[in-house]
């Protein structure tokens, strides 16, 4: 009797799973591109950076050399922003400053007296001081794939689209905790496009993400942006995108690259800044992605259960149907975003995952780090 409970248990996770890709990630399979049929716009590029001195050597030229010009003339600005930074941030603008007349730096004091958690302050500030209405925010220890990144990224703002979300990957590297990395990269960046597709957005990276100025001075009343220390990218976009003014941008000269964590516990630092923001998003695509998650770890457990059973034979292929076709998908994906290595390591990140999310729980409900660097 409680083997029957359990299979047919099993089988309505199974189902459930099945539904949920045919409903959201098919949806990313077909690509879009919008007809860039209007005047090309001036754009401001923010980085936020808080002793990135290192990164900035390394990474900033690739911004500033972008191909957005006209005439020879730069038809964009990079804004920096030092964060009250106590190395030798500070210097290394100063010279880019010398060769790049299209940068600039807006220099926040280390005693200066906040009113904004994190990083939002700082975006603040750069939001205020970028002379151009449309934005396009990345990270210091990110670098565009292609210089042109930048023209690619901007063109829906051209095309009258409000947000944009492009694809933040991670450089490959040796062990199996970069290659999960960069699987849940993928992975989280598949789930957020195929719910953008669905008519129901809820998060992009801030590490490459384009706006017009008025997204993320709306975003600065709301009453949470002014609580919490990280998630300024996705509460943006959960709170003030919808169907019609964002838009995706997922072509592989569009994307930035940064460099994987390379410690386990530097890595969850970083997710728990990243998922605090999590249990902020609408009560609805709560429940959708809780229900993601919870069956993708029923079907696992139920199916590991059952391979102790008589039903075993009954339970394989259900489970290989539903395994299939998410492979599948992440197959499709990974090929989409340039990350074919990947794929012969799929049925290890499957069970990964499970146990990723079992691992972040509390964080996703309950905690806030305080800091965003």
């Amino acid at each position: 009797m409680i083997v029957t409970i359990i299979y047919w248990a099993f089988i309505v996770w199974a189902v459930i799973q099945c539904c949920y890709a045919f409903f959201f990630s098919l949806r990313i399979l077909p690509a879009t591109h919008l007809k860039h049929e209007h005047a090309r716009q001036p754009v401001s590029v923010i980085i936020c950076a808080r002793n990135e001195a290192d990164n900035l050597r390394q990474n900033l030229p690739h911004v500033l050399q972008q191909q957005y010009a006209q005439n020879g003339v730069p038809e964009f600005e990079v804004v920096v922003v030092d964060d009250a930074s106590t190395d030798e941030t500070p210097q290394v603008l100063k010279s880019f400053c010398n060769e790049y007349r299209h940068l600039s730096v807006v220099t926040i004091p280390q005693d200066i007296q906040r009113d904004l958690p994190g990083k939002k302050f700082a975006l603040r500030a750069g939001v205020k001081a970028a002379k151009y209405d449309h934005l396009l925010l990345t990270d210091a220890d990110c670098a565009p794939a292609s210089r042109h990144w930048l023209s690619e990224m901007s063109a829906p703002l051209d095309a009258g689209r409000k947000i944009v979300a492009g694809y933040g990957a991670y450089s490959a590297g040796p062990g199996l905790l970069n290659k999960f990395v960069r699987w849940e990269t993928m992975h989280s960046f598949l789930q957020s496009a195929s719910y953008t597709r669905a008519g129901k957005p809820y998060m992009a990276v801030g590490r490459n993400v384009a706006c017009s100025r008025e997204m993320p001075e709306r975003a600065q009343e709301l009453e949470i942006w002014q609580k919490l220390p990280s998630g300024d990218d996705d509460l943006m976009v959960s709170r003030l995108a919808t169907k019609t003014n964002i838009a995706l941008v997922r072509r592989h000269g569009a994307f930035t690259v940064c460099k994987a964590p390379r410690s386990l516990s530097a890595w969850v630092a970083q997710k728990r800044r990243h998922l605090s923001t999590g249990k902020y998003y609408p009560a609805g695509i709560r429940m959708l992605l809780g229900l993601y998650g919870f069956t993708h770890a029923a079907v696992w457990f139920y199916f590991i259960a059952l391979m102790f059973t008589p039903l075993r034979w009954a339970a394989i292929p259900v489970m290989a149907i539903r395994c299939l076709m998410y492979w599948f998908l992440w197959t499709v994906a990974i090929i989409k975003l340039r990350e074919k290595k990947l794929a012969i390591w799929l049925p290890l990140m499957d069970v990964g995952w499970m146990l990723y999310n079992f691992t972040f729980l509390p964080y996703i409900l309950f905690k806030n780090k305080q800091r965003w660097n």
